[in-house]
């Protein structure tokens, strides 16, 4: 085996426990996308919703794909993911109404209704029992003054 060099190529596998680097773990990994003594205070290492979105305009506005994978450390794939994503998203925000939406209106309707027809049934069955006490002689109810 090699013995372990400072200026070897292959810092992660030294001969020994002892002749690491100081500050390095055996084995240890870097966060994906960070290549070897890259600054990784300007790449941010989780994207938020809107970081991508702002990513995906420069896309749209024309900027070279390959460019921007350079400077995000993402892959152009990645890009392009994000990029279908905005768009499908923007094409189910054009279409109007989500299917939730609509099945909540849809219930919503239902329900206005059914208190409708329950609200005319009782008018209903106040009618005809005015109409049968008529019927059979009887003065309509007297109504007392509201005030």
């Amino acid at each position: 085996m090699n013995e372990h060099n400072p200026t070897s190529p292959d810092p992660l596998h030294p001969t020994s426990p002892g002749s690491l680097p100081a500050g390095s773990s055996e084995g240890g990994r870097r966060p994906t996308g960070v290549e070897p003594g890259a600054a990784s205070s300007d790449v941010p290492q989780r994207w938020s919703a809107r970081r991508k979105a702002e990513i995906v305009l420069r896309l749209l506005k024309g900027e070279s794909i390959d460019a921007l994978a350079r400077e995000t450390r993402q892959t152009a794939a990645k890009l392009a993911e994000w990029r279908d994503a905005f768009l499908a998203g923007a094409e189910s925000g054009l279409k109007g109404r989500s299917e939730q939406d609509e099945q909540e209106a849809f219930l919503e309707e239902r329900r206005r209704l059914q208190a409708k027809v329950g609200q005319q049934a009782m008018e209903i069955e106040l009618l005809y029992e005015r109409c049968h006490k008529l019927e059979d002689g009887l003065p309509p109810a007297q109504r007392r003054s509201r005030r």
